[in-house]
């Protein structure tokens, strides 16, 4: 395994769509080897998700893993969950306001309404189908990935600049009132 390289705001491999993976060449060795080579990245980086095209593959393939994270310490667990060729359906009835940042974009932050409910459609990492219900706030986590494969990163969605800060002045002016928020909205969904 090695660790990858990540690709900061304002490289292009960032705003292409990825393209899928045909199962010849998700069950090929190369590929193996770059999932878990991108599973490392993540794990280096303390992120609660990256995918492909974050470090320079535009291919469909993204990660998530939340295990008691420094960088997110308001963020329930998700089990290590890697997928291939994802699509995602949303139920918009309900969104939260998601204080993001990214691995590409680093020391930003930024609030992002995601859906609090959805399903997540991939394959595994052998080509097996995933169906997922996603809900809470992991699934603004799931939601945050599918768009790097999709070419788009938070700050895109972001609907108003004025919530953007830098990570020491989030941590200083709105991660408590947040970390409420997102609690709250953890023990309603349970995620």
């Amino acid at each position: 395994m090695a660790i990858r390289k990540i690709a900061t705001i304002g490289h292009p491999v960032l705003r292409q769509v990825a393209r899928p993976l045909t199962l010849e060449e998700l069950r090929s060795p190369d590929t193996q080897r770059f999932i878990d080579d991108l599973v490392e990245t993540m794990f280096d980086a303390n992120g609660a998700g990256i995918a492909a095209n974050q470090v320079y593959e535009p291919i469909r393939v993204c990660v998530v893993c939340v295990k008691d994270n420094p960088r997110y310490p308001y963020k329930p667990n998700i089990p290590l969950t890697i997928l291939v060729n994802p699509a995602i359906e949303l139920d918009a009835t309900e969104t939260f306001d998601n204080y993001e940042g990214c691995l590409s974009v680093p020391n930003l932050r930024g609030l992002v309404p995601r859906a609090t409910r959805g399903r997540m459609r991939a394959l595994d990492r052998e080509g097996k189908p995933i169906d997922l219900e996603i809900k809470g706030l992991t699934a603004g986590t799931f939601q945050h990935e599918v768009d790097h494969l999709d070419g788009k990163l938070f700050v895109d969605r972001v609907k108003d600049t004025k919530s953007l800060a830098t990570w020491q002045d989030f941590e200083r002016f709105h991660m408590a009132g947040f970390v409420e928020r997102a609690k709250e909205l953890v023990a309603r969904y349970g995620s």
